[in-house]
């Protein structure tokens, strides 16, 4: 399988307490991507300020930090291919309101703040938040039984 990839998906607080955890992840299971890590935990500030370090000049960004610090998140890794594109487009905008019906954040946001998932946007970022987030340990090698009638 050629353009296999990983990529860090994570449920924000408001996704947690709207009760949106099942949802999300069966959405990438039925696309057909493998889980290979996930965590049910609150992230402290530390972690939360090298996450979201590239956007420390913002003016939104205390706030960025204490919301997601503010309660449960469900980082999660997810393994296939073109996983980080595909995820992207399956999270839609950052800004719910531009987010097409379909997409995670088109079916269950409205105000950008509370826009229910982070997810990695380039193979790069994806391999550093990863890290930020799981250990080698973490991860899973595990073959997805159905990948022959996922993937040619």
């Amino acid at each position: 399988m050629s353009n296999t990839e990983r990529t860090f998906i994570m449920i924000k607080p408001d996704g947690v307490a709207r009760g949106l955890v099942a949802e999300i992840i069966s959405r990438f299971e039925r696309r057909g991507f493998k889980l290979v890590a996930m965590k049910f935990m609150v992230a402290d500030e530390a972690l939360l300020q090298q996450h979201y370090g590239a956007l420390a000049d913002k003016p939104f960004f205390p706030g960025l930090v204490k919301f997601i610090g503010s309660g449960p998140v469900v980082p999660m890794v997810w393994e296939g291919k073109d996983v980080v594109k595909q995820g992207r487009a399956m999270l839609g905008e950052t800004n719910p309101l531009a987010s097409k019906p379909g997409t995670i954040r088109g079916d269950f946001g409205i105000d950008i703040g509370r826009n229910v998932v982070h997810g990695s946007d380039s193979v790069e970022t994806a391999e550093r938040e990863i890290g930020l987030w799981f250990d080698k340990g973490q991860l899973v090698d595990w073959t997805l039984p159905l990948a022959g009638s996922i993937y040619e």
